[in-house]
């Protein structure tokens, strides 16, 4: 026997995991986001239709950090 032990072995691409870890922040991204527009309407329901917009604009903008996680992932890894 050897005198080192392997306790795990990773086989296949990181970028994967990669991805995996970079759309953990879009997803909180969007909930808070969500969440904040909600506390909006609460408050002020005469603004509701403006806040909407403004909250699908945030959400576009964030989910363009999941895209950019996952070419990167295609560039840099696949």
């Amino acid at each position: 026997m050897a005198d080192t032990a392997i306790l795990a072995e990773v086989t296949g691409s990181i970028a994967t995991v990669g991805y995996g870890l970079a759309a953990i922040g879009p997803a909180i991204g969007v909930g808070i986001v969500v969440g904040k527009t909600i506390e909006g309407v609460a408050r002020q329901p005469e603004l509701a239709g403006r806040l909407q917009v403004l909250m699908y604009i945030g959400i576009a903008f964030t989910e363009a950090l999941a895209f950019i996680g996952i070419a990167t992932g295609f560039i840099f890894g696949f």
